[in-house]
């Protein structure tokens, strides 16, 4: 059987956090507006449409 005992943690060599940062600030970003859109027109579906 394989011997599980020791575990590799690893990293890869030339990740671009830079470039993760910028898509994880940009998904956060389109979260947060995107929630306050829907909110939005479901505010104005209760006013209009009742």
């Amino acid at each position: 059987m394989a011997d599980h005992s020791e575990v590799a943690y690893t990293k890869a060599d030339g990740m671009d956090y830079k470039a993760h940062e910028e898509t994880y600030e940009g998904f956060l970003m389109l979260t947060k507006y995107g929630t306050l859109t829907v909110i939005a027109i479901v505010g104005l579906m209760a006013i209009f449409l009742t």
